[in-house]
């Protein structure tokens, strides 16, 4: 019986693989925001910064003239 526990312990309790699904979370987490970042429609946090980026250089531009 003793055998059969070790054999489970070694089998199905090691921690091997623990480091590649710790990055694969991560990665999926990063994606994740990547699209929801640049997710489409109106009011998105893309058109937020799009807007942004395009008033800063409007008022640039008409300071430098």
């Amino acid at each position: 019986m003793l055998t059969y526990l070790n054999h489970f312990k070694m089998r199905y309790l090691n921690e091997k693989g623990q480091g590649m699904v710790e990055y694969a979370v991560i990665v999926a987490v990063v994606v994740g925001v990547g699209i929801a970042l640049l997710g489409t429609g109106e009011g998105t946090i893309y058109d937020q910064i799009k807007t942004l980026y395009t008033s800063v250089f409007t008022k640039a531009g008409k300071i430098a003239e």
